[in-house]
């Protein structure tokens, strides 16, 4: 007797993260939202931003630090206005700001486990603005599963 599986379920939202600038906006909330909304239990989260200049990541949730940290970090390796750049059509942040969202990528895959994304204690899901103006970021979230 053969027990055929069920198909796995797809579905996907999205929702809108207004930035204030350059900096971190935690979207783990509307991820959890996204997931539930999906009915998933068991499955994947594919998280991604239709934008060349933010990223997103996971990261420290509990100590600010480590955001002040990595933006400084990056403010050294990529520093504004770099005479290096060529690309400067909207300011002395543009290239920079490709060139991190390159670094540290447009899209995550969570793992989903009773119907929300499984993460670190630590964990939180952050989009990254890399602009010093802000922007509204569109965020999609598949879900995979079952």
């Amino acid at each position: 007797m053969s027990h055929a599986q069920p198909a796995p379920h797809v579905a996907q939202g999205g929702f809108v993260v207004h930035t204030r600038g350059r900096g971190f906006s935690e979207i783990t909330a509307k991820v959890a939202e996204a997931v539930a909304a999906s009915h998933v239990q068991t499955g994947i989260a594919h998280v991604f931003t239709a934008h060349t200049s933010c990223s997103l990541l996971i990261g420290e949730n509990a100590d600010p630090s480590v955001r002040a940290d990595l933006e400084r970090w990056f403010a050294r390796a990529v520093p504004d206005g770099d005479p290096m750049f060529e690309h400067d059509a909207e300011g002395p942040d543009d290239m920079p700001a490709h060139v991190r969202s390159i670094l540290t990528g447009v899209s995550l895959t969570v793992p989903v486990h009773v119907g929300k994304p499984q993460l670190g204690t630590w964990q939180g899901i952050y989009l990254w603005e890399h602009r010093h103006e802000p922007h509204q970021r569109r965020v999609t979230v598949t879900v995979l599963g079952h």
